[in-house]
């Protein structure tokens, strides 16, 4: 592994080549805080593709990429005469600082939870009106609902056995069973509530819901892919297929 000086060095050029190209590249000269947002979020997604993968050298270079945003977003803000890279990597360890009291000061904590509980507790003291006002808007639903129910959670808003959230989840099911079998408007509402009350329950066994459908996508994925390729192999061809054609290879798809 690099030393801290291999590592304060490699920083360092790498802020020097976002300044050389700020300067001397067409591309990199017209971009804006708004014209990178959209491919930081790509940059991100193709992160997390690497974790779920759980390559290693994919997760480095993708590192590489998300980092390059950020001294992008710092260098454009050092331009605007608002802030520089040191600026918000002095914010972040202040912050860090003052949220671990159990490190950093004379708190003791017992658990993971008595962590996550201070934190809030001291996000509030920091002036933010609502425990939930730390929640991004632009959230995909699923991870949304993880985070609202991990922050509530750490102000003592929370059940406290698991069983009770599965009951919920029960009664949550029936109830869009009864809007549903009606095709009444508010089945919309009753399935929001099933999948909020299911993430809450995922959340007491330690399943990352989010990370759970997405292993579940890709298992999916691979499975009918075996079906397009191993039928298109005895001349058959997809749409032309009756559903027990292709559950065969639905189910040798599952074996393999």
């Amino acid at each position: 592994m690099n030393s801290r000086e291999q590592k304060l060095e490699a920083f360092g050029r790498l802020l020097d080549i976002m300044d050389e190209l700020r300067e001397k590249c067409p591309w990199d000269k017209k971009q804006t805080l708004e014209s990178l947002r959209h491919l930081t979020i790509e940059e991100m997604y193709e992160l997390t593709d690497a974790i779920l993968d759980n390559d290693l050298d994919e997760i480095k270079k993708e590192i590489g990429d998300v980092l390059l945003h950020m001294v992008f977003y710092a260098k454009i803000g050092s331009e605007k005469g608002s802030f520089d890279i040191a600026d918000s990597l002095n914010a972040i360890s202040d912050k860090l600082v003052y949220r671990h009291p159990h490190i950093y000061g004379d708190v003791v904590v017992a658990d993971e939870d008595e962590v996550k509980a201070n934190w809030e507790k001291l996000k509030l003291k920091e002036g933010n009106k609502s425990v939930l006002s730390g929640v991004p808007n632009g959230l995909p639903s699923l991870v949304k609902a993880t985070r609202i129910q991990d922050k509530v959670r750490g102000v003592g808003f929370d059940w406290e056995h698991d069983y009770q959230v599965w009951e919920k989840v029960q009664e949550e099911m029936e109830e869009f069973k009864v809007e549903a079998d009606a095709g009444s408007d508010k089945m919309v509402d009753e399935f929001g509530d099933v999948l909020f009350s299911l993430v809450n329950f995922a959340r007491f066994k330690d399943i990352n819901p989010d990370e759970a459908l997405e292993r579940t996508n890709r298992k999916f994925i691979k499975r009918f892919k075996f079906l397009e390729t191993e039928s298109a192999k005895d001349g058959k061809a997809m749409g032309e297929m009756s559903l027990a054609e292709m559950d065969v290879y639905w189910e040798r798809a599952k074996k393999e």
